[in-house]
């Protein structure tokens, strides 16, 4: 066992793809300096050499299409996108090409691309630099969207990312980077086929699903229900895309309540997906409450430090839309 911090288990992962799979390099902006990438990159250039683990010019269209090809030529590549808002002059590589080939080749091609796209939100970093387009990607078939939320999920969805044969947007958020656990070994990498949303806290009496940074608003949210004798279940959604319905509908049949945190906006959200999921999926007799969702303000990101604290939701937030839900007092 390791103690390993949400960046280092990013680290972890990087390393034990680039020990074990020659063909796996790493592609971006910045990726030689800990001010753009945080611990998750510490010395891999070191380790790996240059040709391995590339620093490139600020092009986000040009390297994305770079490693679009060299993914249809064997290789298996990563691009590091340090900031999801600029990743957008790369939309063509990704929407267009990427997640396309192997429908239009009849399956005779496939793209094995990573795309890590960072997450920036707080700082007085204003409008754009602040955005998790989550949902804008989760739109896109033939694509796979992964957002983990735990330290483990950090290192082995990483590797299950890289390891798939289809090009995956993998989305991580600065604001998990100070997490904290003991993770084992890499004994057998997780077939991303086979992962979906997990249920990391049991509950009888709510069900809140969330997915990245929203899951420690849930889960601290949960906590403090506890002392006003309500029971959540807390959902993480983990892979966005495929997404894997069976556990989701399980959880709100047996509470007959929902509560979605989603780190996006409401209109065609995520956090949309979800209700509709649950509205179209489950029998009315369910239901006792209808399903609520907590997102952002639908407004671009405040740059004041005072106004990001209205901006942003907390986890007192959580607690509060629940407690609406079973007519409570939380105060």
């Amino acid at each position: 066992m390791s103690r390993l911090n949400y960046g280092t288990a990013l680290l972890s992962g990087f390393r034990w793809l680039m020990r074990n799979h020659p063909e796996v390099f790493v592609i971006g902006q910045g990726l030689w300096s800990p001010w753009y990438v945080g611990n998750s990159m510490t010395d891999l250039d070191k380790e790996f050499g240059r040709e391995r683990v590339i620093d490139s010019p600020v092009s986000e269209s040009s390297i994305t299409g770079v490693a679009v090809g060299a993914a249809l030529s064997g290789k298996k590549p990563i691009i590091v996108h340090p900031r999801m808002d600029f990743m957008l002059y790369s939309m063509d590589a990704i929407v267009n090409q990427a997640a396309k080939w192997r429908h239009m080749m009849g399956g005779g091609a496939s793209v094995p691309l990573t795309i890590r796209a960072i997450v920036n939100r707080g700082g007085e970093q204003g409008a754009q630099h602040s955005q998790a387009l989550h949902s804008w990607f989760a739109h896109i078939p033939g694509l796979r969207v992964v957002m983990p939320a735990s330290v483990s999920d950090a290192r082995d969805l990483l590797i299950a990312s890289v390891l798939s044969q289809d090009p995956v947007v993998f989305i991580d958020d600065r604001w998990l980077y100070s997490q904290e656990c003991e993770v084992g070994p890499v004994d057998k990498p997780l077939n991303l086929n086979e992962e979906g949303p997990k249920v990391i806290r049991k509950g009888k009496d709510i069900t809140l699903i969330a997915s990245s940074y929203s899951v420690v608003l849930a889960k601290k949210a949960a906590d403090k229900l506890s002392k006003f004798d309500v029971d959540a279940e807390v959902i993480d959604v983990r892979v966005l895309s495929p997404l894997k319905t069976t556990v989701i509908l399980q959880s709100v049949k047996k509470t007959g309540r929902a509560l979605c945190v989603d780190g996006g906006w409401a209109t065609c959200g995520f956090s949309s997906e979800i209700l509709a999921l649950l509205v179209e999926g489950l029998n009315p007799s369910v239901w006792k409450a209808a399903p609520k969702r907590l997102t952002l303000p639908f407004a671009p990101a405040p740059s004041s430090s005072a106004l990001e604290a209205e901006y942003y939701p907390d986890d007192d937030d959580v607690v509060e839309i629940v407690m609406k839900i079973f007519d409570k007092n939380s105060r």
